[in-house]
């Protein structure tokens, strides 16, 4: 379905219920440049470092397309494990699943009270940012704890500059490519503000920092559009 949510006045803050789900994968393509590149960029990075029966999370999985692509393009069995907290959300991944006949294991649970045993890989796409700074902290470090010595953890956030004009820029740019994508400025204007105090992003700096310091031995930055990034961390 066409993504029309925010053509009528919203009163809400932003959530992902049944109404977001219903066109989210086209909220996806429209909204966030370079998303198709960025999924497939992941893929490729991951399967340099999976084998054979490893174990993968991705948190907060929404419909399951990056697990669906992944165990569509790997030459071997993974174990897929998806997470999210909307019940609309993996009640479409699990259709997906069926329909691509990728076999993934879809769990409703908090990414703060979950657990990622045995992980080779976890992934996070536009998630983290919707977790706040004290429990996002948290959370790495529960990552950083359940990974295998070898594992690694890919993620994309939204990111902000330090520099308040270069931030400006950024975004006139962004809402400049979100009209292109037939989004009107009522449309952006209203998205913006369902978001407000709900998608808190750091800077690149931020998010490196914030990953070392539970533990990474190393994280740098694979993609990036203007305020879109996609890193890798390295146990």
């Amino acid at each position: 379905m066409v993504d029309k949510i925010f053509e009528k006045s919203i009163k809400k803050q932003f959530e992902f219920d049944e109404d977001v789900a219903s066109v989210f994968d086209d909220m996806l393509s429209r909204s966030i440049p370079f998303y198709k590149q960025m999924q497939e960029l992941t893929i490729e990075f991951a399967l340099n470092y999976l084998q054979k029966d490893d174990t993968v999370y991705d948190l907060g999985c929404s419909t399951a397309s990056t697990l669906i692509e992944l165990g569509k393009q790997s030459n071997f069995d993974l174990n897929l494990i998806g997470i999210d907290n909307s019940s609309a959300m993996l009640s479409r991944a699990s259709k997906k699943c069926k329909a691509f006949g990728i076999d993934i294991k879809l769990r409703n649970e908090d990414l703060l009270d979950t657990s990622y045993d045995n992980a080779k890989l976890v992934i996070s796409n536009y998630t983290l940012q919707f977790i706040r700074p004290l429990q996002r902290e948290k959370l790495i470090k529960k990552i950083y704890d359940s990974l295998k010595e070898d594992g690694i953890f890919i993620f994309s956030e939204k990111v902000i500059s330090s520099n308040k004009v270069l931030n400006k820029q950024c975004i006139d740019t962004y809402y400049d490519f979100k009209k292109k994508q037939g989004y009107s400025e009522y449309e952006i204007a209203q998205k913006r503000e369902a978001l407000e105090n709900v998608l808190i992003p750091y800077t690149d700096d931020e998010n490196k920092k914030m990953i070392l310091d539970a533990g990474f031995s190393h994280c740098e930055v694979l993609f990036k559009w203007v305020n879109f990034a996609t890193f890798i961390a390295i146990k």
